[in-house]
């Protein structure tokens, strides 16, 4: 046999491995940031590799602390507290109460009447009718020498009298702890707020009154500068003399607000804009770095003389004893852009000789309570402690969430109705998933193949993750992102939903991935606090784990059993046992914080749920079933009263049908059909026509009813 020809192949030599390229990849998402400073989203770039310099602007805290922040007075407030509270311990009697109200209301009622702004007349108001309902039984018990709460009067004429002791007193209070006694008490319940909606504590805390050497040390840096002067021991900011250095430029987050007063006034208060400050400045744009304390007012030694700092330059030398020259990003509320802000920027751009003490400047939107604005002044705003006794903190930090930081958010049942929803849209999921990650399985059971319908899941679960980070890099859009994680969870849904209908599990691990990212990025968001691996807390905080690996192998075994007793005793037809398994369903385990749920062919699923969510499902699946009750009660109703109107007519002989309508016709033939209309006028043949189909129709119905008698029906 000969052996066939081969074609000859040329030698490769040496065997190497093949030249190798990269994938081109794709572009990776960067984080952009609104900047204040340029109007728009720049790509957030930080100074000193990952580490971020931030400082935010605290809340003054004179007052409760509220779902948002308002401009400061807290030393004219601490020195009123400290009047009002006297003037309460000296006990004074019903007559001087009454005589002292009635002074203090008479400048309050020419403020009331000479103020324009709409919010504040409103609140002014409001002030006066509860003056004036107090007023009432307190002049009562003055006439008739009667026993009178004094207590209660003084407390609904808090803000006159208070206003009235401080113009008569105030300059007469001059001990610094004075001033110290009512911030620690407030910061002290502020930090309380922030806890128990699980906000994260700043790396760094810092306190004006602790600060006055490194404040008096920033302004004397800024007028060696020469940026600052000295006038009859107050220091001001030269602003034309900042704004002239080619290096420099002054109102950088709001350069159209320069030379309005309004503003000015606003920022600088109503402790330093009075006629005698305002001559002592070069220019009405000038603010102050140090002033001299007046008769009334905390006071520090300075190089200037007893003072104490100006407001802006507080946020300045305190940051910049922290962070230095330069910070990455300022962040604040939308209305203090200018002056404040602004004024910050140029004083520590003086001090520090540059132009960048910060890179991005962050301003979150106003908080308005149902569209009107919030402020403590206008007495319109609602406390942590008020919002938290409505809603739990998850749910406010997710109305949050659920709108963009630097935008208005109305706080409103409807945003919270949004927060509520989603809350448990979402919670829904992780009970779902819960419940088939406990389903047993061996340790290699778990690994299921995937079909066509796991891929298509899987892979829009990358691409909502992607979204997500997308969304977030966006000026840190948490809208989006919580869009895009709902979308997830509601495909997640659409894939349990048909492997329940076709008998089927889902795959548990793609489903516990999906849970465990979800979880994971709730608690980023600061929405889930604790370690659970999956889903909401369940019970007190720190237990809720152990409580659930504790009680559902318990409670596994009880829905086994009734699941067993409700098949004998559907077999049986024993309805009092079925019951007995439905009241423990309905009433008894939710009571518990238990829900049960029934599903055909499947065992009956256990979850975990806040005892108040169940009570309200209950409520309103009752509330449900009443009104389905009521409709289907209505209809039947409707319906008999629909066969009775029907009888009744089948019942009328054609000969009587039309004869009764005397107002209509006067003649009629031998068999009760009309001939002659009411004025004795011959019948047109259109509507002769008309009503001989209404007496065939009668006839018709009436042969039916006397069928029917006929036949005993």
């Amino acid at each position: 046999m000969q052996t066939p020809n081969r074609a000859a192949c040329p030698s490769k030599g040496k065997r190497v491995q093949p030249p190798w390229s990269p994938p081109e990849g794709t572009d990776v998402s960067k984080l952009c940031l609104y900047n204040s400073l340029t109007r728009t989203k720049e790509v957030f770039v930080p100074q000193k590799g990952n580490r971020v310099l931030w400082y935010c602007c605290g809340p003054t805290v004179y007052d409760a602390s509220h779902m948002g922040h308002c401009a400061p007075a807290i030393i004219k407030r601490a020195r009123q507290n400290y009047l009002l509270e006297q003037y309460g311990e000296k006990k004074p009697s019903p007559s001087q109460i009454l005589q002292d109200v009635l002074t203090a209301r008479t400048p309050f009622k020419a403020k009331l009447a000479e103020t324009t702004d709409p919010d504040k007349k409103q609140m002014l108001e409001r002030l006066d009718a509860a003056v004036d309902a107090a007023l009432g039984p307190l002049q009562v018990a003055v006439q008739s020498s009667a026993e009178f709460c004094s207590t209660l009067c003084i407390k609904e004429a808090k803000d006159l009298l208070s206003d009235w002791l401080d113009s008569q007193f105030g300059s007469q209070v001059t001990e610094n702890s004075i001033f110290s006694l009512l911030p620690k008490y407030w910061e002290g319940e502020y930090h309380k707020d922030m806890e128990a909606l699980n906000v994260l504590p700043p790396d760094v805390l810092t306190r004006v009154s602790e600060y006055v050497p490194e404040i008096v040390e920033f302004v004397k840096g800024i007028v060696d500068n020469g940026y600052g002067y000295e006038s009859n021991g107050s220091v001001y900011f030269d602003t034309a003399k900042f704004d002239s250095c080619p290096a420099h430029s002054y109102a950088k987050l709001v350069p159209e607000a320069v030379g309005d007063q309004k503003a000015l006034q606003e920022g600088e208060g109503d402790l330093s804009i009075s006629a005698d400050r305002l001559s002592e400045k070069r220019s009405q744009n000038d603010f102050a770095l140090w002033k001299a304390s007046k008769p009334g007012e905390p006071s520090w030694d300075s190089p200037w003389g007893k003072g104490r700092p100006g407001w802006h330059i507080e946020c300045s030398a305190m940051a910049g004893s922290i962070l230095g020259e330069s910070m990455d990003i300022h962040g604040g509320g939308f209305d203090l852009r200018f002056p404040h802000h602004d004024n910050e920027l140029a004083q520590s751009e003086a001090y520090f000789e540059n132009d960048h003490w910060v890179r991005y400047f962050l301003h979150a939107g106003h908080l308005t309570i149902a569209g009107c604005k919030m402020s403590k002044s206008l007495k319109n705003f609602i406390t942590i402690k008020d919002a938290l006794a409505k809603h739990t903190a998850r749910q406010l930090r997710l109305a949050f969430l659920m709108h963009s930081w630097k935008d208005t958010l109305d706080y409103s049942n409807n945003t919270m109705e949004s927060a509520i929803q989603f809350e448990r849209f979402i919670n829904e999921f992780f009970l779902n998933v819960k419940d088939i990650l406990r389903s047993p399985t061996d340790i290699t059971g778990q690994f299921e193949k995937w079909e066509a319908e796991e891929i298509e899941l899987n892979k829009s679960f990358y691409e909502k993750k992607t979204s997500v980070h997308e969304a977030l890099c966006d000026n840190i859009d948490t809208r989006s992102a919580l869009e895009e994680m709902r979308a997830l969870v509601g495909q997640s849904n659409t894939y349990m939903a048909a492997r329940r209908s076709a008998k089927l599990l889902p795959n548990r691990m793609l489903l516990q991935s999906i849970a465990l990212y979800l979880t994971e990025m709730l608690k980023t968001f600061g929405a889930i606090e604790g370690s659970e691996p999956i889903g909401f807390p369940v019970g007190g905080n720190g237990q809720n784990a152990d409580l659930e690996s504790t009680v559902i192998p318990y409670l596994s075994v009880l829905s086994d059993f009734r699941e067993d007793v409700r098949k004998i005793a559907r077999e049986e037809k024993v309805t009092e046992l079925l019951r007995l398994c439905d009241e423990l369903r309905d009433n008894t385990l939710p009571e518990l914080g238990v829900r049960l749920e029934d599903r055909d062919g499947l065992p009956t699923s256990v979850k975990l749920v806040d005892k108040e969510t169940l009570l309200k499902e209950r409520e309103e699946k009752k509330k449900m079933e009443d009104e389905k009750k009521k409709k289907k009660e209505e209809a039947a109703k409707k319906k008999q009263e629909q066969e009775m109107a029907k009888l009744a007519k089948m019942k009328v002989k054609p000969i009587e049908m039309f004869r009764s309508e005397t107002d209509k016709y006067s003649n009629f033939d031998e068999t009760g059909f009309p001939t002659h209309d009411a004025e004795g006028k011959e019948l047109s043949k259109g509507l002769a026509k008309k009503l001989r189909k209404l007496y065939e129709a009668q006839e018709k119905l009436y042969n039916e009813y006397l069928q029917s008698t006929q036949n005993g029906s």
